[in-house]
């Protein structure tokens, strides 16, 4: 196995070597600070805009910067305010699944964001995920090396970055101690659908010894625990040595431990990109638990390593219903918020958001509209919950609209299903600058092809020809073939496919620039 490191390949490294024995330090360790993104998971309340294949942390659900920017940018500089040197941050960990890897890695290169993305083949949940990102960090400090991992989920919003990187600061120092941070908010109401923890006396510098964690509890509870003043909201930030998490998880879920080393161990870097992937067998074979209920919960039963709460309140939200999108947006004097082609007349309190066509909210009150190319939701604000409902719904008669939107993303560029039928199919699709679809074919479709702006190279059997714009070709059932861009302008041509089975699935790769299996 190669190892990327931060500019260059690492010779191979025994994962275990790294972690077997390691010590909790009484002393302070000064470490490399790694800030580590989990990016898996794909979300099903904010359907229709979050779908499988493009989930919440892709979406610029409130402002400009997609979630998965936001939080990239507000891992900036946490080093220089824990003392260190910019040097001494290391560049970002994104762990994704392997079908988002390609849009997570233009999202932050067309941010200047350098980052090494961690590709799982399924999602095993936050877990595995850390443990993976642990085992990155660690084989890239070399074997006398640590790393204060500083890990968050990609999919929330933080309004305050200056008061985020205070909390991270002091969350630091605990962790540099030997303990597993975690940062914990003020409850306002009682949530039902956020985990709690119940804080112990304080420990210097500004943080609590944690006395447990509790899961989502019923609406009594919940109120009982934001009236007594002793329980914090579960944010899902933490802050932790890496050798100390991967000593926790090897004694406390030695099994998912032992599939994530495994599954390391046999994975490979992708081609020349800062992307490693990890070997499928394996980390399918991973149990799937969360960071809460694997580790934390437990940490009694693990006699030296402490669990720590620091305060965070920085206007935090998980971006979790779209009631908790209109708790945040920027609102108008009768309590609407809107994006896109808006308007609202007599409407209060209301939500819409357009992603094409003109939303018109009239008289209504307490209302999410929703437009999307393929799906509309309405729905009232007190049943947002409901709308995994709705997925489930879908995904029991396999509808089209829960995987992914009309237009899909590609790491060439894109296409958008402008029509279908029976035995036929419209796309429109682009190609970026240098970019090059597989070499392929198809079993059971054929596919015309018209140039409407830009230059097509065009591999069809034993024929490579040129297409300006206006010229077209055909790619008859069986054939080998290529569309590949050679021009310095994005391609965009007008596809009709036609056959007897119009499935993405049907397609057979011989050759391929982006390490698609």
């Amino acid at each position: 196995m190669r190892i990327r490191s931060r500019e260059k390949i690492l010779p191979p490294i025994m994962v275990q070597a790294l972690i077997e024995e390691v010590p909790v330090l009484a002393t302070p360790v000064r470490a490399t600070l790694q800030p580590v993104i989990l990016a898996g998971g794909s979300g099903t309340r904010l359907w229709p805009l979050s779908r499988e294949q493009y989930p919440k942390q892709l979406l610029n659900l409130v402002a400009d910067d997609t979630l998965l920017e936001a939080t990239a940018h507000r891992l900036e500089g946490v080093a220089v305010r824990t003392g260190r040197t910019a040097g001494q941050e290391a560049p970002q960990i994104v762990v994704c699944g392997e079908e988002h890897r390609f849009m997570v890695a233009d999202m932050l290169k067309r941010k200047g964001k350098r980052a090494r993305i961690v590709s799982e083949p399924c999602g095993r949940n936050t877990a595995p995920a850390l443990t993976v990102a642990a085992l990155h960090a660690l084989a890239s400090a070399g074997p006398c090396g640590d790393a204060v991992l500083v890990a968050t989920p990609a999919d929330h919003s933080v309004a305050d970055t200056a008061a985020f990187r205070d909390a991270i600061a002091t969350a630091v120092q605990h962790a540099e101690r030997g303990a597993i941070v975690t940062l914990g908010v003020r409850p306002t109401v009682p949530e039902t659908g956020f985990g709690y923890i119940r804080a112990a006396e304080p420990v210097q510098p500004g943080g609590f010894a944690i006395e447990r964690f509790v899961e989502k509890p019923h609406l009594e509870l919940a109120r009982h625990y934001v009236d007594s003043g002793e329980y914090w909201w579960n944010c899902g930030i933490f802050v932790v040595l890496a050798s100390v998490w991967l000593k926790a998880v090897s004694q406390l879920q030695p099994e998912i431990h032992r599939q994530c080393c495994a599954a390391y161990e046999a994975g490979e870097a992708v081609g020349q990109s800062e992307v490693f992937r990890v070997e499928r067998e394996a980390f399918d074979a991973c149990p799937s638990d969360s960071i809460d209920y694997a580790v934390m919960e437990k940490l009694d039963a693990l006699p030296g390593i402490p669990g720590m709460l620091v305060p965070l309140d920085a206007g935090w939200s998980d971006v979790g219903s779209w009631a908790a999108i209109w708790d945040i947006a920027v609102k108008d004097n009768a309590g609407n918020a809107g994006r896109g082609r808006v308007l609202f007349d007599g409407a209060t309190s209301c939500l819409a958001h357009s992603e094409g066509r003109l939303i018109a909210c009239v008289g209504v009150q307490d209302v999410v509209v929703v437009e999307t190319a393929d799906a509309v939701l309405v729905v009232d604000k007190a049943h947002v919950q409901d709308v995994k409902n709705v997925v489930q719904r879908l995904r029991s008669e396999h509808g089209a609209e829960i995987v992914n939107h009309r237009k899909v993303h590609r790491p060439w560029g894109c296409y958008d299903s402008i029509d279908h039928g029976d035995r036929f199919q419209v796309k429109r699709i682009i190609v970026e600058p240098g970019a090059s679809l597989s070499l392929q074919m198809h079993y059971h479709r054929a596919a015309h092809w018209v140039v409407v702006r830009g230059t097509a190279r065009v591999t069809c059997g034993e024929t490579v020809s040129i297409l300006s714009e206006n010229q077209s070709t055909y790619i008859p059932i069986g054939t080998l073939h290529r569309l590949e861009n050679p021009g310095k302008t994005p391609l965009e041509i007008i596809e009709v496919q036609s056959g007897a089975y119009l499935g993405e699935d049907d397609i057979v790769r011989f050759d391929d620039n982006y390490g698609r299996k």
